[in-house]
């Protein structure tokens, strides 16, 4: 059967680096985690300081977490590491979540985040956008397709391909 929801969005670099400066602070850490793992935001929003090991620089989720059922880890890179120990340096107390405001879990932001897009330009961008970018940047940067999909959770390649994520 032909399918016909092909997504087409995408983040330039450019365009991550202009929309999370005008983002709030305790929403750029969520856009660059985003822009570097492919993971969905109920699995990012959802991340506790039980699943990153700072000294290694990887960050999990165990299969429980995941929409898939699968289970992941991701190696973080210089800026996202360097997002997540600045977060941790200043980690509310009694708080599990990497990211939350003032100790509650972030649940949603949708409204600061199309104004924030509307303001940068980029009207009508997804959060999910972020998906897709970073399976393309991973796959630009020589990371195996089999490697990109395990670490952004994409099981199939028949998914793999709908998001249109080919080098």
């Amino acid at each position: 059967l032909k399918e016909n929801n092909v997504r087409k969005g995408f983040f330039e670099h450019e365009e991550y680096l202009a929309l999370k400066n005008i983002l709030p602070d305790n929403l750029k850490p969520i856009v660059t985690f985003a822009y570097h793992s492919g993971w969905r935001k109920s699995e990012i929003l959802g991340l506790t300081w039980d699943k990153v090991d700072l000294k290694q620089g990887i960050v999990w989720l165990d299969p429980s977490e995941t929409k898939n059922s699968e289970g992941r880890t991701l190696y973080m890179d210089e800026e996202l590491l360097k997002e997540i120990k600045a977060l941790h340096s200043k980690r509310q107390l009694g708080c599990p979540y990497i990211f939350h405001r003032e100790g509650e879990p972030i649940k949603d932001f949708r409204w600061t985040w199309e104004s924030r897009c509307r303001q940068a330009g980029l009207k009508g961008r997804l959060f999910h956008d972020f998906r897709r970018t970073a399976v393309r940047n991973m796959v630009r940067a020589g990371v195996s397709e089999g490697v990109a999909m395990k670490i952004s959770g994409h099981k199939t390649r028949s998914v793999f391909n709908r998001y249109n994520i080919i080098n």
